[in-house]
């Protein structure tokens, strides 16, 4: 997958979609706000949460392998554990996230911002981290190559 620069928009200027891949179980409605919604373990692999609100949520050792998470708010999330390989989180805020254990091999994180977020023993090999936002600590204590 690729993705072209994003605009020099200031980061609360970003647009915020809506997902198409996550609906409302009785109103059929897409869902675009889970922030601190308790999906740990959940299977949610090729889901399109592109531009979802995940502030906070629980997504700890959640299976989002090859999940679309694009412009995704995953501000202070726990994905400790989590499967996000091959995922798109592209321009997506993980921000003091908890990202502990994830694999995040072959996930495209350019233009993400990592900063504050605890990478400890995440799997980074073969990750695109090209114009990422990171602290240098938060990425030597990983399992980048």
């Amino acid at each position: 997958m690729t993705h072209s620069e994003p605009s020099e928009l200031p980061d609360e200027d970003m647009p915020r979609g809506q997902p198409t891949g996550v609906t409302d179980g009785k109103t059929g409605d897409f869902v675009n706000d889970l922030s601190g919604a308790n999906l740990s373990w959940a299977d949610l692999s090729g889901a399109d949460l592109s531009w979802a609100d995940l502030s906070r949520a629980d997504l700890s050792g959640a299976n989002l392998y090859w999940a679309d998470l694009s412009g995704a708010n995953l501000y202070w999330a726990d994905l400790s554990g989590a499967n996000l390989r091959g995922a798109d989180l592209f321009v997506a805020d993980l921000s003091g996230a908890d990202v502990r254990g994830a694999d995040l091999s072959e996930a495209d994180l350019s233009w993400a911002n990592l900063r504050g977020a605890d990478l400890s023993g995440a799997d980074l090999r073969g990750a695109d981290l090209s114009q990422a936002r990171v602290q240098v600590g938060n990425v030597v204590r990983s399992n980048a190559p």
